[in-house]
């Protein structure tokens, strides 16, 4: 996986563009031009370019950073279909919102934090010098009904590993998307070079606990009462999976 910093965009507008683009998710091109204040004939040159390079897409008019992450499955349940993709900024308050619903009874302290930070920053994926993050979402009809996320921290000594997490609206659970969506995830993970996806979730989530060990997650640790969840001390369990 590379990062902006590794790329050698040639030109130093070029990398403005992709950066302001990258920051906010997704943006009208002339949005982009004017606040960067670059001329129309070189944007359109260097949005080309970065179209042509595989950096940047425009989708619906808008453009956004573009993340090589598949093309959506079709799935059938006893009783619905859903479909596992990538996510698109359009999702973004679909994803807030489903992770809040999973999130609300204080089970995934660690999903609530990520709902809080693409909330706060109005953009869903990242792909810079700092960071990446990932998100592919399960889908009935134009409803986002779970999704999995994750991010990797762009440190030498990190770049082999990636957090992930991962949850379903419960009444969809059941029926395998949780299975598909944590397998979509690991999927593009370990095809993006890293090695180890962790995940951390209160020792009360025993369902959460359960599902990651019937696919293969091993219990690495335990910290005792890192949470205070309804002013009970509740212990930290962290996951992990090789890949």
């Amino acid at each position: 996986m590379k990062v902006a910093t590794e790329l050698d965009f040639g030109h130093d507008d070029r990398r403005r563009i992709y950066e302001y683009v990258e920051s906010q998710g997704a943006v009208e091109p002339e949005t982009v031009r004017e606040e960067l204040r670059v001329d129309p004939g070189g944007f359109r040159h260097h949005v080309a370019i970065l179209r042509r390079d595989g950096l940047l897409e425009q989708v619906d008019g808008r453009l956004r950073v573009a993340l090589d992450a598949g093309e959506a499955e079709e799935h059938r349940a006893k009783d619905f279909e859903f479909a596992i993709r990538p996510a698109r900024q359009e999702d973004l308050s679909g994803i807030v919102g489903a992770i809040r619903q999973v999130a609300q009874q204080g089970i995934y302290i660690e999903a609530e934090s990520v709902a809080q930070a693409i909330d706060h920053e109005g953009a869903l994926l990242r792909h810079n010098e700092l960071q990446s993050r990932m998100f592919f979402v399960a889908t009935v009809g134009d409803d986002v009904v779970g999704w999995v996320h994750l991010y990797a921290p762009e440190l030498e000594k990190l770049s082999h590993t990636a957090e992930l997490t991962v949850g379903v609206l419960a009444e969809y659970r059941g029926h395998g998307v949780g299975a598909q969506l944590l397998e979509r995830g690991l999927q593009w993970a370990a095809s993006n070079g890293f090695e180890r996806v962790y995940n951390t979730v209160p020792a009360t989530n025993e369902t959460a606990i359960e599902f990651l060990e019937s696919h293969g997650w091993e219990v690495e640790a335990v910290r005792e009462g890192h949470y205070r969840i309804d002013g009970e001390y509740v212990d930290e369990v962290m996951m992990a999976v090789e890949l």
